[in-house]
């Protein structure tokens, strides 16, 4: 039994790709189709859960060549970042040496697979020709004011004496020590995301493509609230402290005020007091903790009193100052009024600390005791102990409230925000450097933008201890003040990663040019990006700040477009064993061996068929070998059964002959129903189902064949095994290139599957048997209609409603009970 020779065809096809230039497309072109996977940190090990996403796009850009698209297909590398430089640390290697290694395997890897990118537009975050021009952003961003510098907290290793980025504190412990972490505040730079948070906010209305769970996500990242803000005043100092709230209908409840560990009035208040050691000590004990975890409804409310009173404006009571846990620094103003008896976490820290609750907001009937109450009452209810207000429904009292507040000048609407101002400093070296220079006449000033690119010093040491490594070069931080001459010192500080990946979509339309990003007449061609692909676990983070950047870059003129993608999809992840694969785990499935074993197209036929590829799907190597196996099957009925690509034309012109012998008018029907389907699910990423749609008609054809038995088949007979053969290797190619392209090239193909039209399908032919539905109505015949065998109850009422003749006997009657019969009878009940 003959098997095909994957290994042969596999590296034929891929050399054959790159020699013609299949993948590469020119910057103006006609039916343009702009499909991009999100470009990866270049790890230099990738799995076969990696290849998901990359195979997706792969199978999606081969579709649209073969719909007669100009496909443009770049790809590149997010190549700064933390673990290269790790690497540094642990190898004693400069991050290049690491990350250029990396991009060379990946690459590789990317060839078995068998995935075509231009590479004529690579790009790569880490090279100067990339990050001279993210450089250049920021210093336009300084200049309109969205690049600031504020102080900021920061996670902070004693033992190490140095800054950790988020991703080097795992569970509050120093990855690289395991020693406790703390927070100190340093002086940082931030964009100014919050500027537009409206606009991130509204255009999502406008993105009918992107999916409803990462538009969500977003939505409640950047978390707009309408509200009140209030005035209360620290009674022993008289400083304001304001707070916002969404529940202006309990501010009569409050009974305590809390402030986050992070807020700038704790240290400003406890200072010199018998208070302080016992309140900052609470305080860096839970900046240590991450959002996540003080956030979590099940967390244990922790907090120490910081000796102060608060006084509450609507009511002059004098009420307790904490600072807890609980409360975020991120939402509001990082001060929260504490109501128990209507907040559950507020009612918990009350009940914790023996704080009194007082009941604002009553059932109907006033059965609530604030002393007696086992749980916050969160519902709505009666204004009650609430002065004025008592006995109003309290939806009504938050307008009176609030407008009472206002007129009083204690109070005024506001909106707040979720989403806080980009935090973009990264103390570390393996990073785009910031262009500034500090001169201690003129302050912070930007690097001129002829100066640029500031580029990354090589005369650096690498021992994760101390200060930036960016300190350590005498070549990098001397530099004249741009302003006034004098001698200055440089930033030693790196954007996030980020910020690269925020823009660099951009640069793929003029990856070479040099006085530009990149050509704006020509990115206004391309974008929006016709089809994004990436993981949903990027929707609160590069999702977000690719929108932003788009929109800074449209109001500098530098664009015509606010929404930088289309159409978004995001992929599932692959499991092994139960969880997700990763090398930690010890359950990746390596594709090199794969692909030794059964031939990349094997793989990337079941990473189709796996399942729904928005879901999480787990691995079965037996089902790998199923895929193997479907391929051989297909190869072997090719070899037996060999189709003429040349005489394929006037074999189709054969089924207009007339009536068709039942053989092959159900072979010939299934043809077309496959391709009817296949195209469907390759527009819908429905690649499972296109799959096994394919898998039943290379069933069906190897029944027909068998039937034959030994006799000669008609020239009908062979014209359908040839139409179902040739649109099963066309339907086939974009999922396994390397199979189809050698098929066709066998079968008389001259040129490369890929430039061939994608098989379209003859609605008339794909119908099913059509059958006669009676339709009575109580009983009686009122007509009859047309459908196609196995049509469904739903489908038939309502071709029954959209006729005019039997739609008249159901006027103003209710249908009572419906009988249906499959392909038979309808009867409906009425009165």
């Amino acid at each position: 039994m003959s098997h095909y020779p994957f290994a042969k065809i596999e590296s034929k096809w891929q050399d054959r790709w790159e020699e013609t230039g299949l993948f590469r497309c020119p910057t103006v072109a006609d039916n343009r189709f702009f499909c991009l996977v999100m470009y990866p940190y270049p790890s230099g090990d990738l799995h076969v859960g990696h290849g998901r996403n990359y195979i997706i796009g792969d199978a999606l850009a081969r579709y649209m060549m073969m719909r007669g698209k100009a496909v443009l297909t770049p790809m590149g590398w997010d190549a700064f970042g933390l673990p290269a430089e790790n690497a540094a640390i642990e190898r004693g290697i400069h991050p290049p040496v690491w990350t250029d290694a990396n991009i060379i395997k990946m690459k590789q890897q990317f060839k078995r697979w068998g995935i075509g990118y231009d590479w004529d537009r690579e790009i790569s975050s880490h090279t100067p020709e990339f990050y001279k021009w993210t450089q250049w952003m920021f210093v336009r961003m300084f200049k309109e004011g969205l690049a600031f510098r504020k102080a900021a907290p920061v996670n902070w290793c004693h033992s190490c004496a140095t800054v950790l980025a988020n991703e080097q504190v795992v569970e509050g412990k120093c990855e690289r020590c395991d020693s406790i972490v703390g927070v100190r505040d340093l002086e940082q730079w931030f964009f100014r995301i919050t500027d537009y948070a409206d606009r991130l906010l509204d255009g999502l209305d406008g993105l009918p493509s992107w999916p409803d769970r990462v538009k969500t996500m977003q939505r409640n990242w950047i978390g707009r609230s309408e509200g009140v803000e209030i005035d209360f005043t620290i009674a022993e100092t008289g400083d304001p402290l304001s707070c916002f709230t969404t529940r202006v209908d309990t501010v009569f409840g409050v009974t305590y005020m809390v402030m986050a560990a992070e807020h700038p009035m704790v240290r400003r208040l406890v200072v010199g007091t018998e208070r302080e050691q016992e309140v900052l000590a609470f305080a860096e004990r839970v900046k240590a903790q991450g959002s996540f975890e003080r956030s979590a409804a099940d967390v244990k409310k922790e907090g120490v009193w910081t000796g102060f009173h608060v006084i509450n404006p609507v009511n002059g009571e004098r009420i307790p100052l904490w600072v807890a846990n609980y409360v975020l620094m991120e939402y509001g103003t990082g001060a929260v009024m504490a109501v128990p008896a209507h907040d559950e976490r507020d009612f918990d820290f009350a009940r914790e600390y023996g704080l009194p609750v007082r009941v604002v907001i009553d059932k109907s009937g006033g059965s609530l005791d604030g002393a007696s109450m086992s749980e916050a009452y969160i519902e709505n209810g009666i204004q009650v102990n609430s002065a004025q207000f008592d006995g109003l429904p309290n939806t009504e009292a938050m307008e009176r409230i609030a407008d009472w507040m206002d007129e009083k000048g204690i109070g005024r609407r506001a909106i707040s925000y979720r989403l806080r101002d980009w935090l973009v400093s990264r103390q570390r070296y393996w990073g785009t450097p910031i262009p500034v220079i500090y001169c201690d006449d003129c302050g912070p000033q930007p690097v001129p933008e002829e100066d640029l690119p500031v580029l990354l010093p090589t005369d650096v040491e690498f021992t994760g201890k101390g200060e930036s490594p960016l300190t350590t070069s005498s070549t990098f931080m001397d530099a004249p003040c741009p302003k006034c001459g004098k001698p200055g010192k440089r930033e030693t500080d790196t954007l996030d990663t980020f910020v690269d990946s925020s823009w660099y979509l951009l640069r793929y339309i003029s990856p070479r040019e040099e006085t530009l990003p990149f050509i704006k007449e020509d990115v206004n061609r391309w974008f929006p990006v016709d089809q994004y692909i990436g993981g949903v676990e990027h929707a609160c983070g590069h999702l977000i700040f690719v929108r932003f950047m788009t929109k800074v870059l449209h109001d500098m003129g530098l664009v015509d477009f606010e929404e930088p993608i289309e159409r978004l999809f995001s992929q599932g992840m692959i499991y092994k064993d139960g969880l997700k694969m990763s090398k930690s785990k010890g359950n990746v499935v390596s594709p090199n061996k794969l692909i030794e074993r059964f031939g990349a197209d094997t793989e990337r036929l079941y990473t189709l068929f796996a399942g729904p590829p928005d879901r999480d799907a787990e691995w079965n190597d037996t089902a790998v070998e199923g895929a193997y196996r479907f391929l051989n099957r297909v190869w072997r009925m090719m070899e037996d059964w060999p189709f003429d690509v040349a005489q394929l034309g006037s074999a189709a012109a054969l089924f207009d002959s007339g009536d068709l012998p039942g053989n092959v008018a159900s072979l010939h029907r299934k043809t077309h129903q496959t391709i009817r389907k296949v195209t469907s699910d390759m527009d819908t990423f429905h690649f499972n189902t296109g799959v096994a749609a394919l898998m039943e008609l290379v069933n069906e054809t190897r029944s027909f064949v068998d039937a034959l038995g030994e006799s000669e088949p008609s020239s009908l007979e062979r014209a359908a095994i040839s139409e179902s053969l040739a649109s099963t290797t066309m339907l086939l190619g974009p999922m396994v290139p390397h199979f189809a392209e050698e098929i066709w090239e066998r079968m008389g193909g001259q040129e490369t599957l890929f430039r061939q039209e994608w098989p379209s399908f003859d609605a008339e032919a794909a119908r099913e048997d059509v059958v006669t539905i009676a339709i009575q109505i109580n009983g009686k015949l009122r007509g009859s209609i047309e459908v196609e065998k196995g049509v469904d109850e739903k489908s038939v009422l309502a071709l029954v409603q959209s006729d005019e003749r039997i739609a008249r006997h159901l006027a103003g009657k209710a249908t009572r009970r419906v009988v249906f019969v499959p392909d038979r009878l309808l009867n409906l009940v009425v009165g």
